[in-house]
């Protein structure tokens, strides 16, 4: 059953000792409630949020509980916009300035929630700068 679903609903029957034929009952209203999004989780690969600079991370967004077209964007503590939507989210190539707290938020167009922050740490040093280079 989907929100799209609401409506009223009647229903139609032959009678065959009838002269009438057709039977129609009264409309029935229907009204189909949708269930609120809840228990957002985020997963990463690797597991912790931690990788190495140069790195593949992955990140995932998922639901627990709630009803419609789920939509998802990503966030990063101190970025204005989205950095993405979908479901996942991917960095191919890590660097040290895509460590932070990320969170996803998952809306169903009436509700929305987001994920408990994960805080993606880029391990390895970034590449020394030969002594006189500008």
């Amino acid at each position: 059953l989907q929100l799209h679903h609401g409506g009223s609903y009647r229903c139609e029957a032959k009678v065959s000792n009838l002269l009438a034929g057709w039977q129609t009952s009264a409309p029935v209203p229907v009204a189909v409630q949708g269930v609120p999004v809840s228990g957002v989780s985020l997963m990463a690969q690797p597991p912790g949020g931690q990788v190495a600079e140069g790195d593949r991370l992955v990140l995932g967004c998922s639901v627990a509980a709630g009803t419609g077209p789920l939509a998802f964007s990503w966030h990063r503590e101190g970025a204005a916009a989205p950095l993405a939507t979908g479901p996942s989210y991917e960095l191919r190539a890590v660097r040290h300035r895509d460590g932070g707290r990320y969170h996803c938020t998952a809306t169903n167009g009436g509700t929305a929630a987001d994920s408990p922050p994960l805080w993606v740490t880029v391990l390895g040093e970034r590449d020394p700068v030969a002594p006189g280079a500008p």
